[in-house]
């Protein structure tokens, strides 16, 4: 669950959000004490509080509810003087109250004795999830509310992609990484929709709590082709190491668009093998889309790559006409 750098690196933000709310609130009461006569006084009486209290299970049971009862009130009148104290002092009445930007876990990120993440925590993690995932831009106008099967006029079209809509709905909802792998094999002609379907499986699986890394094949490849020349022989030996392209190996959810514009070599089929097969073996699903057929899929990819596509993920073809050409007809 959750990218494991973004849920080190907010932790660390969160560490430093409270650290410095509860700075600032050590430099408000101290400049308080300084310039507020009686502040310093009631502030030492305050410290003392939960020492009292302690001090009352000294005495016996009998009566300790009303002496605790007594000393909390007695607490409440001593903050109600020094708010008055700081009102007539021009400062507003919470001004010696730590200021967290969330009040709910105060910047820790988890509530009920640190073993419920935090809602605060939570947004935050899916916000970093869409950056890293490679498609935070498009993640806010490509839902699945946003799909029209306007575009598609002839019912036969309009009947699959209806359907594809549904299944992508269905994997996004149901994803997860307590169930064997679930992969999908998005293909037809470009302007189809297949971008905008992913994009909203990626948005919905990210918002679950899960890993997802989007990128299009000619970066995919790219970053393989960077690691290919690194000098560290152990990346070389162990392509899941390599400083680029370890993330398509260690997320819960890879997506690879566009498969098929980037250029035709040997190395890239090699590489889209290793790719599938390394995440079967691990047991970690993956998407792919293409504007190529299963017959230019085989020619450019070798057959054995077809064979685990067809054997190993279930196919959507995309049908109709160019859903971009018909937008900017209308």
């Amino acid at each position: 669950m959750y990218n494991k750098d973004n849920y080190r690196r907010i932790r660390l933000e969160f560490t430093r959000r409270r650290t410095e709310a509860e700075n600032r609130q050590r430099q408000r009461l101290a400049h308080a004490e300084n310039t507020i006569e009686g502040i310093a006084e009631i502030n030492a009486a305050l410290s003392q509080t939960h020492m009292r209290i302690f001090g009352t299970f000294r005495g016996g049971s009998e009566g300790i509810d009303e002496r605790i009862e007594k000393l909390h009130k007695e607490n409440d009148e001593l903050l109600a003087v020094r708010e008055d104290l700081l009102v007539r002092a021009g400062y507003p009445r919470d001004y010696l109250t730590t200021k967290y930007e969330c009040e709910i876990c105060r910047d820790y990120g988890y509530i009920q004795n640190g073993e419920v993440m935090c809602s605060c925590f939570k947004r935050a993690l899916v916000l970093a999830g869409y950056e890293s995932s490679g498609i935070g831009t498009l993640m806010h106008t490509q839902t699945f509310e946003s799909f029209s099967l306007d575009y598609f006029k002839d019912p036969a079209d309009r009947a699959q992609m209806a359907q594809n809509l549904e299944i992508a709905r269905s994997y996004a909802q149901s994803f997860s990484t307590d169930t064997p792998p679930e992969n999908l094999f998005l293909f037809g002609a470009t302007g189809l929709g297949k971008t905008h379907l992913s994009t909203a499986i990626a948005k919905t699986v990210i918002d679950r709590g899960y890993d997802v890394v989007y990128e299009t094949a000619i970066n995919v490849f790219s970053d393989f082709e960077d690691d290919r020349f690194r000098r560290d022989l152990d990346r070389m030996r162990d392509p899941a190491d390599g400083k680029r392209t370890g993330r398509y190996f260690d997320c819960e959810l890879l997506i690879v668009d566009d498969l098929g514009v980037e250029m035709a070599i040997q190395y890239t089929a090699s590489c889209l093998y290793d790719l599938i097969n390394s995440r079967s073996i691990a047991g970690k699903s993956c998407i792919l889309s293409t504007n190529l057929s299963h017959a230019e899929i085989e020619r450019r990819y070798t057959r054995r790559v077809l064979s685990r596509l067809l054997g190993e993920y279930r196919q959507l073809h995309f049908v109709g006409s160019d859903v971009r050409m018909e937008k900017m007809r209308t």
